[in-house]
C-alpha cells in the first residue's frame, strides 16, 4: 500500500446523537434495497480508497480444519448447518443493507465488488463506515433496523413497550407513525427455512443434548424467544461440533445498540485444547472477588457452569463474517442467562492463529523495540484473547443506582466500553494468574508486549468498531500513564513492566465503576476524550500501511473447501 490514506479515516469518532434525514428519503419494507444514493458526497472518498489500494487491506485465509474422524453422519449435519448460515448471511444483508444483489452486481471492478461484499454492503467498515461505492451518502447509524428520517429524539419521545427490544425492527405504518415489526414476522420466510434446516441437522447428531438444542434454536428463529435455547445451549458439554446462530451482537445497531443482527458460527472442538482450558473456569468467582473496585461494583456472582474451550471455526456467516473477523466469542449475552448458567468463552484457534502470522507478527517487526519482540507469542495472544472474553462475564450487568441493565443505560457507548471493559480486565485476570502460578507457559511480560502489539492490530479496525474506540481509549490511556515509551528515533514502543500493571488497575477500576453507576455522561466523555487517534500514531499507523501489512483477514470458506457435498 503505498499511501498514508488508508488509516486517515480513524481520525473520526463523531457519536452521533440523532440520525439525519435525507431529502425525499422514503419509509421501506426490510426486503427493499436502500434508496439514499447521494453521488455527490461519496465520489472522493471512492476515489480515495481505489488510489490508496484499500481494496488489498484484508488477506485470503482458507478455513478449512480436519474432519477425518468425522462419521458421514457428522459431516452431512455440517453441511446442513452451513446451509442454515447462508440464510443468516442474507438476513445480515437486509439489516445492514439491503439485499446484496442490488448492490454487487452494479460494481465493475472485481476487486471493488468483493471489498463491498466483505463490508456487506458499500461502506468500509474499517475507516469508519466511510462510503467506496459512487453514489451513496453516509451509512446510517442505525442501520436498516431503524428509518432513516428517524431522529433519536423522536424515538425517544415514542411511548410504545418494547422500543428497545433486541429482536424487532422500528419502521412506519401508512400513517408514518413508528411502529415495531417482530424479526420472525419481517423475515418469516427465511426463517421458517433456516428452522427446517436446523431440524433436520438435529436428526443427524450424534449427541442428543446437541439434537435437542437444534430443535430448540430451531423454534427460538420462528418465535423469537432465545432463552430457552440459550440454556440449552450451556448445558451441553460433550458435543464436538457446535453452532452459534441468529440474532446475537448489538454493534451493528450504532444508534441504540438495542438491535441485534443475524450471524452464525460452524463450529469443531479442539479437544486437545479444551482440555488444557477447562481448569480456568473454576477461577471465575474468585477473580470476580478479587476486581480491583469498590465491592459494591463486583457483588454480582457470575454462573458457576461457565467454560472455556478452544474451536476451528468451519464456517463464519453474517455479522461475524463482516469486515473484521471475531477469533473468540463470550456467550450468550442474556444476562439473566449469565446470572444463572454463567457463559462459554469459545477460543477460534485456527482464525486466531491466522491473525496472529500474518498481522500480528509483522506488526511488531515495525512498531516493537527488536529487545521486546522475543515476547510477541501465541499463547500470549491465545490467552490474551481467551481472558478478554472471560472478561465479558465478570464486573457488573445491573448498575447499582437503579438495577437498570448497563447496556441500556449507556446506550451507544455501551458496546465500546463493554470492549474496553473486557480487554483491560482479560489482562489483570492473566496478571494474577501468573501470580498464582496458574499459567505456566511463558512469563507475564510475554502477555504485556503482546497486549501492546495488539492494540496496534486492533485500532486499525477503525471508529466505526467498538473495538477500535476501546482500543483507541486504552492507548492514550496507557500513554497518559507512561505504560509504555516510543523511541522517537525508531518510532518503536517498548513496555514499562510496573507502570503498565498500574494503568491495568486504574482503568479498570474507572471503567467499571461508570458501568456500575450506569453514567452515559462519563462513558461518552472517556470514548470521544481518548478514543481519538494521535498524529503521532496516525504516523505509525501508515508506516504499517506503507509496509503493505493487512489490516484482518477474509475466509475462502464453505463445503467445497471442506470437501462437503
Amino acid at each position: 500500500m503505498k499511501t498514508a490514506k488508508i488509516t486517515a479515516a480513524l481520525m473520526a469518532l463523531a457519536l452521533v446523537s440523532a440520525c439525519s434525514p435525507r431529502d425525499e428519503q422514503q419509509p421501506r419494507n426490510a426486503g427493499e434495497a436502500p434508496a439514499a444514493q447521494v453521488e455527490s458526497q461519496s465520489e472522493t472518498a471512492s476515489e480515495q480508497a481505489e488510489s490508496s489500494s484499500r481494496f488489498d487491506i484484508y488477506v485470503p485465509v482458507e478455513l478449512n480444519a480436519d474432519l477425518s474422524d468425522l462419521s458421514d453422519d457428522q459431516r452431512q449435519m455440517i453441511a446442513r448447518l452451513i446451509d442454515a448460515s447462508e440464510i443468516m448471511d442474507r438476513l445480515f444483508w437486509l439489516q445492514s443493507f439491503g439485499p446484496a444483489d442490488q448492490l454487487l452486481p452494479e460494481i465493475d471492478d472485481p476487486a471493488k465488488r468483493k471489498f463491498a461484499d466483505i463490508n456487506y454492503g458499500p461502506w468500509d467498515r474499517l475507516a469508519n463506515n466511510e462510503p467506496f461505492v459512487e453514489g451513496y451518502g453516509p451509512k446510517p447509524l442505525g442501520a436498516r433496523f431503524y428509518p432513516e428520517d428517524m431522529t433519536k429524539a423522536e424515538f425517544e419521545a415514542w411511548e410504545q413497550p418494547g422500543k428497545d427490544g433486541l429482536y424487532s425492527l422500528v419502521r412506519r405504518d401508512d400513517q408514518g407513525n413508528l411502529t415495531l415489526v417482530p424479526y420472525h414476522e419481517a423475515y418469516k420466510a427465511d426463517l421458517e427455512k433456516a428452522a427446517g434446516i436446523l431440524r433436520e441437522a438435529a436428526g443427524l447428531a450424534e449427541d442428543e443434548q446437541f439434537a435437542n438444542y437444534l430443535n430448540m434454536r430451531a423454534e427460538a428463529l420462528i418465535t423469537d424467544d432465545f432463552r430457552p435455547s440459550d440454556m440449552a445451549w450451556m448445558d451441553m458439554k460433550n458435543n464436538e461440533i457446535d453452532v452459534v446462530i441468529g440474532p446475537i451482537e448489538n454493534y451493528e445497531d450504532q444508534l441504540f445498540a438495542y438491535r441485534t443482527a443475524y450471524e452464525s458460527y460452524v463450529l469443531l472442538k479442539d479437544m486437545e485444547w479444551s482440555e488444557k482450558l477447562a481448569k480456568f473456569a473454576a477461577f471465575l468467582p474468585e477473580l470476580q472477588k478479587g476486581l480491583p473496585v469498590d465491592e459494591k461494583y463486583k457483588s454480582e456472582v457470575p454462573g458457576t457452569d461457565s467454560d472455556l474451550n478452544a474451536y476451528d471455526v468451519l464456517y463464519y456467516a453474517g455479522h461475524s463474517n463482516a469486515g473484521s473477523k471475531t477469533i473468540a466469542i463470550n456467550l450468550p449475552n442474556d444476562e439473566e442467562v449469565q446470572l444463572a448458567k454463567g457463559t462459554r468463552r469459545l477460543q477460534l484457534k485456527n482464525a486466531m492463529r491466522a491473525k496472529f502470522d500474518k498481522i500480528l507478527v509483522p506488526i511488531s517487526e515495525v512498531l516493537i523495540a527488536e529487545d521486546q519482540r522475543k515476547h510477541i507469542t501465541f499463547p500470549a495472544f491465545f490467552s490474551n484473547t481467551m481472558f478478554h472474553e472471560v472478561a465479558h462475564g465478570l464486573g457488573i450487568k445491573k448498575t447499582v443506582t437503579d438495577g437498570a441493565n448497563v447496556r441500556q443505560a449507556l446506550k451507544e457507548t455501551s458496546s465500546a466500553l463493554e470492549e474496553g471493559k473486557a480487554d483491560i480486565l482479560g489482562l489483570y485476570m492473566v496478571t494474577r494468574l501468573h501470580e498464582k502460578g496458574e499459567l505456566e507457559e511463558g512469563e507475564l511480560m510475554d502477555n504485556y508486549v503482546t497486549f501492546l502489539a495488539s492494540i496496534f492490530r486492533s485500532v486499525r479496525f477503525g471508529a466505526a468498531s467498538a473495538h477500535g474506540k476501546a482500543n483507541m481509549m486504552r492507548f492514550n490511556y496507557f500513554k497518559e500513564q507512561g505504560a509504555f515509551t516510543r523511541d522517537p528515533e525508531s518510532g518503536q514502543y517498548s513496555v514499562d513492566f510496573d507502570k503498565m500493571q498500574e494503568a491495568m488497575t486504574s482503568l479498570s477500576n474507572l471503567i467499571l465503576t461508570i458501568q456500575g453507576d450506569g453514567d452515559y455522561e462519563k462513558s461518552k466523555e472517556l470514548l470521544e476524550g481518548k478514543g481519538v487517534v494521535g498524529a503521532e500514531l496516525q504516523a505509525d499507523l501508515d508506516r504499517l500501511a506503507e509496509a503493505s501489512i493487512p489490516v484482518d483477514v477474509t475466509f475462502v470458506q464453505g463445503k467445497e473447501v471442506l470437501g462437503l457435498q
